[in-house]
């Protein structure tokens, strides 16, 4: 299993779009400055009334496919 730590800021309303669909794939930067693109339905899991801001750990497997999300901080 692999992983890379990722810096999200989403509002409620970013996370709402990404939340019904209309949003497909979340795009950020990894901490080391690479970019990551990883399923939307991802966030669900760690958003808040007031969105998505931290840092977070994304696990994926050798295949490349998404595992999970977790808060760093």
């Amino acid at each position: 299993m692999h992983s890379i730590d990722i810096v999200l800021h989403l509002s409620f309303d970013e996370c709402l779009a990404h939340y019904e669909g209309r949003i497909a794939n979340v795009r950020t930067r990894s901490v080391d400055g690479r970019w990551v693109i990883f399923p939307a339905e991802a966030i669900r899991r760690v958003v808040t009334r007031d969105g998505v801001h931290g840092t977070y750990r994304l696990a994926f497997s050798d295949e490349g496919k998404f595992i999970s999300i977790k808060p760093l901080r």
